[in-house]
């Protein structure tokens, strides 16, 4: 165990290493100073300007650049629909895959549009090299855009004093031109060195040892593993995901994966910090989250290192059921804590087969939302609890309640609750209705605890666009297709519009001057207040839910 927690204590330091030196440049980026990538992409972006339309210097109010926000998506959710459903007479399809059916074409559309990236299908068998590139990869790229865009908006909402949260079209363009591509380009050039493959060509059949063919899949893996992690999407070009030797061939190449998993999440809190004129609340946040996620980290690593006490007494030390040999307990376990506190989605091994209390932890993190999150979601979250908070304290001590400045006010509470409130009930509803329903249930693989938990964390997943599986549940069918692609657009778009709402209204509102009264929300005292609030509602919310699945499973696994 110690050489695990060494190799765990050394991928943090490289993530900590890089918060500072790229939270400062997304700080650039969006804040429109001159970066060296000016002379690659200057020229070519004012000419898409050009053509979109689009005045460089034009900035929107919440309203207009909530228009931007849906309405791009819109667009390119129904073109997503359209590939998936005509890809049998498209083209690049050389193993002659057939169209995606109208529910599956459905939930995959708005899985990949709304940074979700669940997958009822699997990838080699399901989609031509078309689909994976206009469907998959073309909207991972701006599906993490618009993250960043909404919370670099909701960020000036904080800091300004007119409703002018930027223009969401230059936003995403530079997100894309500036951060996405870039860093896509470079860390698949590494995979592809580390031998993940990246070819047009298509499957190719093998003779095996014992005289038998086998046929491999190949594509385009490097380039969509590398903007599946940097921009916080998940899926994969296999089934299997990144547990699959062509997206994860080595142990260098599972590091890469965790570190682009958590570099843009942990950089955007440091940012936020340099962008409110006040560092200390963004390394405070940062600590909030950190305690957070070193909590589930270690939860899920002594778990899986304690194994299974029947197969403990038998002799057999820890848990590697459904973890790949190559990687082991200590690399399984950081990567399922990273990618659901980054909410990724993307899995190195089977989480149905983590021990009860390891399958909570990526359970608990996409319920909590806000442990660094996806690119924007855990920064914008963990700003609504900060409100939530700052309210809670204000009526401790009869004041008005501020932060950054500006008085937080009945509107914002309101809307602050609809975004935390609807989270809960777009996850325990749906699980409530798929256990009334027959054709859900027989989608169940395991009866009892272990089927509830199935379920929980079908809806979880879709709800915090996270996209991870549990496994052992059949969720292709119309009713979990549907319905986690309801989830799934309902967890995106709900939240982004108060937010945005909560934005324009904070952006109006002058700045207070700070007295001796003025509650701090930049020191120790008030990050632990803010933990205890994110762990109070959180178990208020999650925990009846849990102690059916999870926690009733461990306390029977326990007592044999």
């Amino acid at each position: 165990m110690s050489t695990g927690w060494l190799q765990v204590a050394v991928t943090l330091l490289i993530i900590i290493l890089l918060v500072k030196p790229m939270g400062s440049y997304l700080v650039k980026v969006f804040g429109g100073q001159r970066t060296w990538l000016d002379r690659i992409f200057g020229v070519p972006e004012r000419l898409l300007y050009k053509a979109m339309g689009v005045r460089e210097d034009e900035t929107m109010g919440w309203k207009k650049y909530l228009s931007a926000v849906l309405l791009s998506n819109m667009v390119m959710l129904i073109l997503m629909f359209l590939v998936l459903r005509l890809q049998k007479w498209l083209p690049l399809n050389p193993d002659g895959i057939d169209n995606m059916p109208a529910a599956q074409a459905f939930n995959t559309a708005v899985s990949f549009m709304t940074n979700t990236n669940w997958q009822s299908y699997t990838g080699e068998n399901a989609l031509s090299y078309l689909s994976q590139m206009l469907a998959v990869t073309f909207p991972m790229f701006t599906s993490a855009a618009t993250g960043f865009a909404v919370a670099i908006a909701f960020i000036r909402g904080l800091v300004g004093r007119k409703n002018e949260l930027g223009n969401f079209y230059v936003d995403m363009v530079r997100a894309i031109t500036r951060v996405f591509l870039p860093l896509s380009v470079l860390v698949a050039l590494f995979l592809v060195f580390q031998g993940v493959p990246q070819t047009l060509a298509g499957a190719v059949r093998a003779a095996t040892l014992d005289g038998g063919e086998q046929t491999i899949t190949r594509g385009l893996v490097a380039s969509l593993e590398s903007i599946k992690h940097l921009g916080t999407n998940g899926g994969g070009w296999f089934g299997t995901n990144a547990a699959h030797p062509f997206e994860t061939p080595t142990a260098l190449a599972n590091l890469v994966h965790i570190v682009c998993m958590m570099l843009l999440p942990t950089a955007l809190v440091y940012a936020f910090g340099i962008m409110a004129n006040n560092k200390k609340q963004g390394w405070a946040l940062f600590a909030v989250m950190s305690a957070l996620f070193l909590v589930m980290l270690t939860t899920v690593f002594v778990s899986e290192y304690r194994g299974v006490p029947a197969l403990e007494a038998a002799g057999i030390q820890g848990n590697m059921e459904g973890k790949e040999v190559r990687l082991g307990i200590s690399e399984s376990a950081l990567f399922t804590a990273v990618t659901t506190a980054a909410t990724t989605g993307s899995v190195n091994n089977m989480h149905e087969s983590l021990t009860p209390l390891g399958g909570m932890v990526p359970m608990a993190q996409m319920m909590l939302n806000n442990v660094f999150g996806g690119k924007g979601v855990g920064l914008l979250n963990g700003l609504l609890y900060v409100i939530l908070a700052v309210f809670i304290c204000g009526l401790m001590v009869g004041r008005t309640p501020e932060f950054l400045g500006k008085k937080i006010e009945a509107k914002e509470i309101k809307l602050a609750s609809i975004a935390l409130l609807i989270h809960p009930l777009i996850i325990l509803a749906p699980t409530a209705l798929a256990f009334l329903s027959p054709d859900a249930m027989a989608s169940i693989s395991n009866g009892g605890m272990h089927g509830i938990s199935e379920v929980l964390y079908a809806f979880a997943s879709g709800a915090a666009n996270n996209g991870s599986a549990f496994a052992g549940l059949n969720a292709n069918t119309d009713f979990y297709n549907i319905g986690i692609g309801v989830v799934m657009l309902l967890g995106r778009y709900v939240s982004m519009i108060a937010l945005l709402a909560i934005a324009g209204s904070l952006a109006t509102k002058r700045i207070v001057p700070i007295t001796t009264g003025t509650l701090r929300t930049n020191t120790p005292m008030f990050a632990g207040v803010l933990v205890v609030v994110i762990v109070v509602i959180g178990a208020l919310t999650f925990f009846p839910a849990l102690a059916l699945g999870p926690i009733a499973e461990h306390l029977a696994m326990s007592v044999g």
